[in-house]
Parts: C-alpha cells; structure tokens; sequence
C-alpha cells in the first residue's frame, strides 16, 4: 500500500517516520519546505500539492490541527480529493467535530473514496514508541486495509463502530481529560489553604490511587496550568466546545463533566 501523509507536526512527524521505516512507499506534503526537511535522510518523496500526493497514494493520512485545516486540505483544485483515485482511502487522525467526518465521508463516496476516522491520543513520545492509541470510526472492511500502516504507530488501535465514532471516543476523552485537570488543580489548591505544600501534594497524589495523567501533566509542569496552557488550552477549548455541541444535539445533560472542564478551561484563560 502506498501512503500519503499530511501533518508533520510533533506528532504527525514521528507517525509518518515509524510508516517509512515500516517499508511503506511514503509520500509527504507540508505547507512549509522545513517540514519535510527531516525526512531527507529517508525514503520518503515530497509532493507539491496534496493532489499530487493524493496520485501517488492509495491512502492518504491527515494529522492536521482543526476541521477548517481537514477541509483545506481535501478540498479544491489542488486537494487531496483531487487526486485520489477510486477505492483510495483518507484517514483524519486530527481531531475533528464528528458532523466534519460525516460530510467529508458522504462527499468522497461520491468520488468512490472512502473515510475514516482514526483520532490519536498519546503525543509525541507515544508516537515515536510506536505506542499511540488510535480510535477508529469506519466501514470494517476499510479499517482493515489501514490497520497494518496504523500498526507502525500505534498499539492499540480501537474499532468503535461506523465513521465518526472514533472522533466521539476521542472527544469525550479530551473532555475527562479537561475535567481531570479542572478537579486536580481544585484539589491541590484546597491543599494549599489546608497548608500542604503543592509540591509535596503533587508528589502523594502521583503515586497513590487518585493519580491521572492530569495530574502527572499539572505536576510536570511546576503544579499550575500556566506551561500546559499555550500547549494544550486552545485545542482542549476546541475539543469541549465539540462534546457540548455532540451533548445538545443529543438532548443529553452536560452534567459534572463539563463543570469540572469548564473550570480547567477558565485557568488556562480559554474558556468554552
């Protein structure tokens, strides 16, 4: 199979190296020339356009930021769907409101292309391990044409149901993930006024049972969300503002979730 990978960001990068050193023809498409920089020690080509890249692929894997970035990138003249021939597959490893994938997908079925959706969580070091975690929404039959390029960067990749599913798991992790933080920085901020030392704190609940990787997070970064913020606060506002939008359509309560979240959310001055 031949693979088309958009997205060399610090996750992207590793994802699409662990695909060249897994022996799959790789083709890479970056909108700046320093991204592909990197891969010149490999066996991976450049591509001009994601058209052209799309031409030479027979899946094409997006691990751009945002739905708009998703579009940008498939549509128009120079696109990924302007390329990709009938029976080739897209992967949106980028996190996405599910609507994003459900139209994409129904837009290349037309073309005879087809869409999955395949969110990542795990960063950086998880990717360059080979460890991600990777959430799958598809058709089965298409998830298991990708699953051996997935393999080279991810263990486990979960099979949630139809397109769009695997953005819903993802979804509703970041949200818990942003609650997690909202509770733990309420936790450690009670401990404070209670006189224990944040750090001391940090250090008690990292190794007991109400440990997380919140907390692991808040504790690596000097016990405030002030380092996390200009990482993560943008594409967790983002993240919640889409489970909120999932919650509403489904007529479902937001419930303690979101009010644990929305507190995280107002520390890292990004609120929903």
């Amino acid at each position: 199979m031949r693979v088309g990978f958009i997205g060399l960001g610090s996750q992207g990068a590793p994802m699409a190296r662990r695909i060249v050193e897994g022996g799959y023809e790789t083709t890479l498409w970056a909108r700046r020339p320093a991204s592909v920089e990197p891969f010149a020690d490999t066996a991976a080509k450049v591509a001009g356009s994601p058209a052209e890249l799309a031409a030479a692929s027979d899946l094409v894997c997006l691990c751009v930021v945002g739905d708009d970035d998703v579009r940008q990138v498939l549509g128009g003249e120079n696109g990924v769907l302007a390329g990709l021939a009938r029976g080739g597959i897209i992967a949106i490893h980028s996190t996405v409101h599910p609507d994003t994938c459900a139209e994409i997908s129904e837009q290349a079925a037309a073309q005879g292309i087809s869409v999955i959706d395949a969110p990542v969580s795990g960063g950086e070091p998880a990717a360059t391990a080979g460890t991600l975690l990777v959430m799958v929404g598809g058709e089965a039959e298409v998830v298991e044409r990708a699953r051996p390029v997935f393999a080279t960067y991810a263990d486990p990749i979960v099979h949630l149901g139809g397109v769009s599913a695997g953005q819903v798991a993802k979804i509703l992790n970041n949200l818990l993930f942003s609650a997690n933080l909202g509770a733990a920085m309420s936790a450690l901020e009670l401990g404070e006024a209670l006189g224990v030392p944040r750090s001391a704190l940090c250090e008690v609940i990292t190794r007991g049972s109400a440990t997380s990787k919140a907390l692991n997070s808040i504790a690596m970064f000097g016990g405030t969300l002030d380092n996390l913020a200009p990482i993560a606060g943008a594409l967790l506002q983002k993240d919640c503002r889409h489970a909120a939008s999932l919650a509403d359509t489904a007529s479902a309560p937001q419930g303690a979730v979101f009010d644990a979240a929305d507190a995280a959310l107002a520390l890292m001055n990004h609120p929903r």
